[in-house]
């Protein structure tokens, strides 16, 4: 087989090749997305999120992730977060709220990268890449649940550990999940009935949450706490509309909705703020 042939067998290979990942430059942005397809991470202009003291109801739960954020970002220990609980009520939107409200504090201190789902498995690729990077980074999952026949909670179990170099002092690993263990309880309990050793094979399932240091639990809304939200929405926005007439109108959009939460208060906001012509600025 002659050089030149070998050579360009080579060459066709280096184009077949994945470009390696490149290094990202995160002082071009607060909020990143992680697309592993093109190996990079592409910055976000402006974050979608809601203001830190607007989010009520979940006072206790604020001040645990705010305290756990502030420590991250001044270099001190800090925990991975799961936060898991009824949907709707504000677990995602309270990551984004401390994010800001730590960069508030500490100007530039924190970078927020978002992973997908379903690109988890490619969650230790995004560490390395991380890893040498100047600016502290909180990579955040939002809906994270696996599934039957998923097994890239063995991976996730894997990262939260940090494996043989351990997880990247700049990164922190935040998750929001509507389940508590991350898995659909038939799967745990399928488990349970057709393992050689079921009390193992359950521990294993549920393992995966306990590689994180914190659980914060959110719960349906009380009627007090659907109040309190609207009304500080309201207020911070100058709606021109009394308290009476606003809980009336709130009352019969949760009761067509079906429930009462974080997610519903602010869609209210948004109808009865366009029905009364004003418009929502941040």
């Amino acid at each position: 087989m002659s050089d030149d042939y070998l050579r360009r067998i080579a060459e066709a290979l280096e184009r077949l090749a994945p470009p390696p990942p490149r290094v990202p430059d995160l002082r071009t942005a607060d909020g990143f997305v992680w697309h592993p397809e093109r190996g990079e991470l592409a910055p976000v202009d402006k974050i979608a999120r809601v203001a830190l003291e607007l989010l009520r109801g979940v006072d206790a739960q604020k001040e645990i992730l705010l305290e756990n954020t502030r420590r991250f970002a001044t270099g001190l220990p800090a925990n991975n977060a799961m936060l898991w609980g009824a949907r709707g009520m504000g677990k995602s939107s309270l990551v984004k709220a401390v994010h800001e409200a730590v960069n508030r504090e500490q100007p530039g201190s924190l970078a927020l990268v978002e992973i997908h789902r379903e690109d988890i498995r490619t969650l230790p690729m995004l560490l390395n890449l991380l890893r040498p990077a100047p600016r502290r980074c909180v990579i955040l999952c939002d809906d994270l649940s696996f599934e039957k026949e998923d097994a890239d909670y063995k991976a996730l179990k894997s990262v939260l550990d940090g494996g043989i170099e351990g997880r990247p002092e700049n990164v922190l690993f935040y998750a929001t999940s509507n389940r508590r263990h991350l898995m659909p309880r038939d799967m745990i309990e399928n488990e349970r009935s057709t393992a050689i050793n079921p009390a193992e094979a359950v521990e294993e399932k549920v393992s995966l949450s306990d590689r994180f240091g914190l659980w914060l639990g959110f719960h349906n809304s009380s009627q007090d706490v659907f109040f309190a939200m609207i009304g500080g929405y309201a207020a911070a926005y100058g709606l021109p509309i009394g308290t009476e007439a606003l809980h009336a109108a709130a009352v019969e959009w949760s009761m067509t909705r079906g429930g009462r939460s974080g997610r519903v208060a602010w869609q209210f906001i948004q109808d009865i703020a366009g029905k009364l012509g004003v418009r929502l600025t941040a």
